[in-house]
């Protein structure tokens, strides 16, 4: 299966804060535990995954998308968003 990471036209940015933590937490985790997601030559655990997003969204390099046409969240990388001019 193909992904495209790259953020449809349409989508909703959401602040992180917005989320309750449970939901926070789901996202990230679905992000993190995503088929083909590529953390390099290295071993983390699923914790340090997702601190590591999390962090990512608090200063901002990432950013979490509401898709109103499927009713799912995704994270994306703030500067692929800016290079979509969404």
């Amino acid at each position: 299966m193909h992904f495209d990471d790259s953020p449809s036209s349409g989508v909703i940015p959401v602040p992180y804060e917005k989320l309750s933590k449970d939901a926070l937490d789901g996202v990230i985790e679905e992000f993190v535990t995503r088929e083909g997601t590529d953390y390099g030559d290295y071993e983390y655990s699923l914790e340090d995954k997702k601190q590591h997003i999390f962090r990512q969204l608090q200063t901002g390099k990432a950013a979490v998308l509401f898709d109103p046409d499927t009713g799912t969240c995704h994270i994306q990388l703030s500067d692929l968003i800016q290079r979509h001019g969404l």
